[in-house]
């Protein structure tokens, strides 16, 4: 009987000690995001996973970050890899919480990546999971800047869609999904007013209001970026790049 309370105590014990370790490794996770170290907060919710392969905030940071990763990497081949993993973690994610917004963002981010380095027919066919799982986000949490965000770049991606992947789109859907310059600036706006530091959403912004010839405006956005503090491993980058816009524009 004394050996069966001892077994039952460490059971109890390495119960306890298993999800101290997850929340231990969740927390340096966000730590090490909030320290702008990405690759290596990564490595923190894959580990997580290994423990609890369903934990929502695990997966859903895990598919962001592979996303983030994929688009740093020069080879195709390379984002496709971080891609897909990104889609796959996000899968899971949408699975273990189907009305959680920030694992629909997921979603919609990693099909967003993918789309962006796809041939025509594929593009368009995943820009429909790019808008549904946006749409979705955004119906759960209307305040989420992010995924406005994602909603403005579907919509400035479809209006700028070359005559093949026009094509493709007639042919795969019997027409040209439904996105516009406006939509995009709409919602890219939207972004701005709820999320009033994220970056990529100004040069977004810029650029979609420089390819509806409103140069003034895409100007007017262009000199707030130097004020707004980097949060993010890509954000001295798009600032960069922000800056270098403005100058070619004047």
């Amino acid at each position: 009987m004394f050996r069966s309370i001892l077994l039952a105590a460490s059971l109890c014990f390495s119960l306890v000690s298993r999800a101290q370790t997850i929340e231990e490794l969740l927390q340096q996770g966000d730590q090490l995001v909030k320290q702008m170290k990405e690759v290596e907060a990564l490595g923190k919710y894959k580990e997580a996973l290994k423990i609890q392969p369903n934990n929502l905030t695990a997966l859903t940071w895990a598919s962001l970050l592979d996303s983030r990763e994929g688009n740093r990497q020069e080879k195709k081949d390379a984002k496709s890899r971080y891609f897909e993993e990104a889609k796959a973690y996000a899968a899971q994610a949408v699975a273990a919480g189907p009305n959680d917004p920030d694992a629909n963002y997921a979603m919609a981010v990693a099909m967003g990546r993918i789309a962006l380095i796809s041939g025509a027919k594929d593009k368009v066919a995943a820009s429909k999971d790019v808008k549904r799982y946006a749409e979705l986000a955004i119906k759960l949490r209307p305040n989420f800047g992010q995924a406005w965000y994602v909603l403005g770049k579907w919509n400035y991606e479809v209006a700028t869609l070359n005559a093949f992947e026009r094509g493709a789109a007639k042919m795969l859907f019997g027409g040209i999904p439904d996105g516009s310059l406006a939509n995009a600036i709409a919602d890219y706006e939207k972004c701005r007013q709820l999320d009033p530091g994220f970056i990529l959403n100004y040069y977004d912004l810029a650029v979609a209001y420089k390819q509806n010839d409103q140069l003034d405006k895409a100007e007017e956005i262009l000199r707030k970026v130097p004020a707004l503090r980097p949060v993010s491993q890509d954000d001295p980058k798009i600032k960069a790049d922000a800056k270098k816009m403005l100058e070619d524009m004047q």
